[in-house]
């Protein structure tokens, strides 16, 4: 029987520190990092300390937008449409956990070597801070403090944890107090066995390490990081902005159109006329929606002018405000795609803004920016020509909904979203092309993007199946904002063209809704769409993409008969 002798007190030998538990030990301090930071910068938010919003992931987000190569972008629209932000939010998760993870297994060999790898990190989340429109140096506190207490985190869960030895090597004299516990925890040979002195007596290999100690710690930091991020979400940097919406009272227009019946088609599974706000299509550039009240808004014309104008809240809702129909587009809109819609906006002229402001000789450019900084540049004379362009305050009989520009937003028929619909605005610079570029005509993008001629198929979807002989109804939409829409035809198969039943427009700047009714015949089969605008042109079955300013071609989809 061979007995095993203990030392009194002496806990077993410990063990080396596992990669997977390392990983763990950087997932949970870098989670901390950004938690805390995420709180700050809510708390700041909330109270007014801060000047833009400096959530670290909303700022490294939009940081990867501003940076992304423009095919990368239309790519992402094309994959993920209105979900291309949560891809981006999910994909930014990803990548950070994988990197927080590498540090951890990084820290167990060399804190130092983590710790300089997490400056640079903190550095790159400051400049994507910095960067944001209106930030100032205090925007970063956020950040320095939840990166001073994720490396604090680092720094003392890997405080006990040994480096691996080479084989053979001791303990650095420097360090006794390792030293003399690896070789107090090394059991103790067999009676008869001599034990070693000096530096063979130290083992091999990475040093033991307490883990019940470590995963206490790490249990406890990653307690403290879902309290932080948890009450970080709770604290109401957006309450202010719900509760200045639900308190807003919609002055009654001096202008209204009466929208009738007979402009919704009564098709089963066709788009509503009026698409209801939580449905209608969002696309932007802001990863976190800018948060603005009423009381905190205000309007500066500037530029080419010759009286600049500042207009706050009241003085906006005091001017005459019309209601209007209006279908809004956006350039990225596929053939086919659901990236348009029709709403009731109320607000007040742009035309009339502008006349009090003076536009001056040589100005033809309207520059917008947003709370957020994104810029729109307009053509001016669309927006003095008489159409309906309005800075709008509500949409569909209701306070615009926040990720729609709440409190104010422009609407401006005729002109893709991107040069002219912009949310959350502040700021009007009167200006020319010839001087200014804004945020997507610096990428590419033409700067005037006037609305193509365009028709969908909302009925059948794709692959959709028929009982042959029986009537059956297909249902869309066309636009042309501006222009109107005229005629919508289709075609089956390689068949003549055959003129669609329109319904009911109330004006050329929304999109008009058709129907056509056929006897299914049995067969795959192929349906196109194509429509007319109020000019009598035909819209192109030519197809080209999306950039630099919007696609063309007909739409078709395939659907069998049985």
């Amino acid at each position: 029987m061979t007995t095993v002798h203990t030392r009194p007190g002496t806990p077993a030998a410990g063990r080396p520190l596992g990669r997977w538990a390392a990983a763990l030990g950087g997932v949970v301090a870098v989670a901390l990092a950004f938690a805390v930071a995420e709180l700050l910068a809510a708390l700041g938010q909330w109270t007014g300390w801060l000047h833009v919003p400096s959530s670290p992931l909303d700022s490294l987000g939009s940081g990867f937008i501003r940076l992304t190569p423009e095919w990368l972008k239309s790519l992402a629209v094309q994959l993920f449409g209105t979900h291309d932000k949560d891809a981006l939010r999910t994909g930014m998760v990803v990548v950070i956990v994988a990197v927080a993870a590498g540090l951890g297994v990084w820290a167990r060999r060399s804190r130092t070597a983590a710790a300089v790898a997490v400056g640079v990190l903190v550095a790159v989340t400051l400049v994507a801070v910095w960067v944001r429109a209106g930030a100032t140096a205090l925007d970063g506190l956020p950040v320095l403090v939840g990166a001073a207490v994720g490396l604090v985190v680092l720094w003392r869960l890997f405080a006990g944890v040994a480096r691996p030895a080479a084989a053979g090597s001791a303990p650095s004299p420097a360090d006794p107090d390792r030293a003399v516990a690896a070789v107090a925890d090394a059991p103790i040979p067999p009676v008869g066995t001599v034990r070693p002195v000096g530096p063979a007596a130290v083992p091999a290999g990475p040093l033991p390490v307490q883990r019940r100690g470590f995963l206490r710690m790490t249990g406890w930091a990653a307690g403290a990081a879902a309290l932080a991020g948890i009450v970080a979400r709770w604290v109401p940097s957006a309450a202010k902005v719900q509760e200045s919406r639900a308190a807003t009272t919609l002055p009654a227009p001096v202008s209204r159109q009466v929208i009738p019946r007979s402009t919704d088609i009564d098709v089963n599974g066709a788009t509503p006329y009026l698409v209801p706000n939580p449905d209608f299509y969002r696309i932007d550039t802001a990863l976190a929606l800018p948060q603005v009240t009423t009381a905190e808004w205000s309007l500066r014309i500037h530029g080419m002018v010759d009286r600049p104008l500042t207009i706050g809240w009241n003085d906006l809702l005091a001017r005459p405000l019309i209601e209007r129909a209006v279908t809004l587009t956006c350039v990225s809109n596929e053939v086919g795609g659901d990236l348009a819609g029709n709403a009731r906006w109320l607000g007040a002229r742009l035309d009339a803004l502008l006349a009090e402001a003076g536009p001056q000789s040589g100005a033809d450019c309207v520059l917008s920016t947003s709370k957020d900084g994104w810029t729109a540049s307009t053509p001016l004379d669309v927006l003095t020509d008489g159409r309906d362009a309005i800075l709008a305050v509500a949409m569909n009989g209701e306070p615009l909904p926040v990720e729609h520009g709440f409190p104010v937003r422009m609407v401006v028929p005729g002109l893709y979203g991107y040069v002219s619909a912009t949310k959350w605005v502040v700021d009007l610079e009167v200006t020319r092309f010839a001087d200014v570029t804004a945020y997507w005509t610096e990428r590419g993008w033409s700067d005037h993007g006037p609305v193509k001629t365009a028709s969908r198929i909302d009925v059948p979807k794709h692959k959709a199946q028929y009982d042959a002989g029986h009537r059956v109804v297909f249902a869309g939409t066309a636009w042309a904002q501006h222009r109107g829409i005229r005629a919508v035809e289709v075609r089956i198969d390689d068949g003549p063209w055959m003129a669609a039943e329109l319904a009911d427009a109330v004006s050329a700047d929304t999109w008009r809704q058709w129907r056509f009714a056929w006897t299914a015949v049995e067969g795959t089969h192929q349906l196109h769409c194509r429509a007319t605008d109020g000019t009598g042109a035909v819209q192109t079955g030519t197809e080209t993409p999306v950039v630099p300013d919007g696609a063309t071609g007909w739409d078709a989809i395939t659907f069998d008969v049985v």
